[in-house]
């Protein structure tokens, strides 16, 4: 049973990899080494707080600072007191991280496969090379880009259903529409994220609706490349069945903004109902997701990425203009 479960996985990959013609990058160096930052920060001496950090600092280098001062939010001044503090007070949370997180080797390599198709895509770009886990305050990252490399925030992927996040805190900082995706299964989705920010830095503001989701579907499609067998629930952040509501109703969607004269509008208020985080688009009903302009510009990527000689230019799909790619997509669901 084992050996034939073994060769249908076999024989599901090998079709999905000829479907989705993804490339070879086995020969791709992509060296990513994990360091566990949390358990040496909450092994630290708090009476010997300048020694202790000092320690920290050579095996962690800048990501020490980086986590005290853009992390942790403290100041010189006050490294001493804020420490002891908060490792008094997040010390439940490390228990849990520490029985949650034995090892993080599953993650690890699907971000080393993400890093690699990188490199495929953008042979210049230099990789990072660690994977740094830490614990933050909750109402802190939970993935960030730093110069050491891509930083874990493990406090935000306990799981949805972790009591912190149910408490009236929890769901003052984090509705359940955000924190149902604290589960480890976003890690390395997350961190891919990252990088491609990194790569392209956000260029929203300023710019009419439609061509605010053609940058945010150049974004989904570049993600998906980097991560072609990650579900793509993950990759968008709807669930499974909001996701389906949008294929189904694609036509509708379609419509719906052309009916109703949204495509150029250029007014923060209005654009902030289809291209933010929210438990459901009001306009679209209860089951659509928030952030639906994200779908919207994904199928007009597409469809412009399907008329290119260059499927696989990445480069040339980020760098190219989305008032240029609305226009010669000629999107008709």
């Amino acid at each position: 049973m084992n050996r034939w479960y073994v060769v249908l996985l076999m024989i599901v990959s090998f079709a999905c990899s000829s479907k989705r013609n993804v490339p070879d990058v086995s020969a791709i160096r992509a060296p990513v080494s994990l360091q566990r930052f949390e358990k040496s920060f909450f092994a630290l001496d708090t009476i010997k707080i300048a020694e202790s950090l000092q320690e920290l600092t050579t095996e962690y280098h800048g990501f020490t600072q980086d986590f005290l001062f853009n992390i942790l939010g403290s100041s010189p001044d006050a490294v001493s007191r804020d420490i002891p503090f908060f490792i008094r007070t997040y010390q439940v949370m490390a228990k849990d991280v520490s029985a949650m997180f034995p090892d993080l080797n599953k993650e690890v390599n699907e971000v080393q496969q993400g890093l690699r198709l990188v490199k495929h895509y953008f042979p210049d770009y230099r990789l990072p090379e660690k994977i740094i886990t830490f614990i933050g305050p909750l109402n802190s990252y939970g993935s960030i880009i730093t110069p050491d490399g891509l930083g874990v925030g493990l406090q935000l992927y306990l799981g949805s259903n972790h009591p912190l996040y149910l408490t009236e805190e929890g769901q003052q900082l984090y509705p359940r529409y955000i924190s149902r995706r604290f589960d480890r299964i976003y890690i390395p989705v997350n961190a891919i994220k990252n990088v491609i920010d990194d790569l392209y830095p956000p260029m929203y503001a300023g710019k009419p609706l439609v061509e605010q989701m053609v940058e945010a579907g150049k974004r989904l499609y570049l993600l998906d490349q980097l991560m072609p067998y990650a579900a793509d629930s993950l990759k968008t952040g709807y669930t499974q069945k909001q996701l389906e509501g949008c294929l189904e109703n694609e036509k509708n969607i379609w419509s719906f903004f052309i009916q109703n004269n949204l495509l150029f509008i250029n007014d923060p208020e209005m654009i902030r109902d289809y291209m933010n985080e929210a438990p459901n688009t009001p306009t679209l009903g209860q089951a659509s997701p928030g952030f639906i302009g994200q779908f919207v510009g994904g199928q007009i990527v597409k469809k412009w990425m399907s008329q290119q000689k260059d499927q696989g230019n990445m480069k040339m799909l980020m760098e190219t203009p989305a008032k240029k790619i609305f226009e010669e997509a000629k999107y008709k669901p």
